[in-house]
């Protein structure tokens, strides 16, 4: 097969159209190539082929950065002293599940879901056993921060399969999945997190930036 002319070489060659999103320094989410943005509805809402997301919360249009951070004393640095992460591990037979309490948005997924497994206020916190794996596995699968994962058999399983995705949780986080490229440097990922999906903080005030850290639910409204 012969080489392509230059005639024939697509004019996005050379671009970066990979989706992705950029914290930008005491700014907004600089996203790319992702057309998924979904409000608390369900609802897909229009895009461009890169666009900006408030992250300091005050934002007239939101999602949508619309400049207000540069008027506030918005500062995105990572305050957390890092204590909380770490991997803890939970074994049940073929099942182990790993929690990183450092990175959880604290959505109450697992808690309010499947109480019996996931035990606020009690020791472990996590008890595997308290509903068959295959149940265990899913409710796992439902943690949109990466802070749970399992194995089965040795096995690990800690990235989900689907499009790229932004869902833009009422009153808390963007819930990002799908593989999204999140522009950071390596030792801001937390241990054992996902890069396939993972939380990222909109009300400005989580000590675990760019990540969430549940702080939203301290009185956080986004008018959704």
């Amino acid at each position: 097969m012969g080489t392509a002319d230059s005639a024939s070489t697509p004019a996005t060659a050379g671009l970066d159209t990979a989706p992705s999103i950029e914290p930008r320094p005491n700014g907004p989410f600089r996203v790319s190539n992702v057309a998924n943005l979904l409000n608390a509805r369900g609802e897909v809402l229009p895009t461009k082929a890169a666009y900006s997301l408030c992250r300091c919360g005050h934002s007239s249009t939101k999602p949508f950065c619309d400049g207000t951070h540069k008027t506030l004393p918005f500062d995105s640095s990572k305050l957390t002293d890092g204590s909380l992460n770490r991997r803890e591990v939970y074994h049940h037979g073929r099942l182990t599940v790993f929690d990183n309490r450092g990175i959880c948005s604290h959505s109450a997924h697992c808690t309010d879901e499947l109480p019996a497994v996931f035990r606020l206020r009690q020791e472990p916190w996590i008890e595997c056993s308290g509903a068959d794996q295959t149940t265990v596995m899913a409710q796992v699968r439902r943690c949109p921060s990466g802070a749970l994962s399992y194995s089965l058999d040795g096995v690990e399983y800690r990235d989900w399969q689907g499009p790229p995705r932004i869902f833009v949780r009422k009153n808390g986080p963007y819930e990002v999945s799908g593989g999204i490229v999140l522009k950071i440097g390596e030792p801001e990922w937390g241990e054992g997190a996902s890069s396939e999906h993972y939380t990222l903080c909109r009300c400005g005030r989580s000590k675990n930036k760019p990540f969430c850290d549940g702080s939203h639910w301290d009185g956080f409204e986004d008018g959704q």
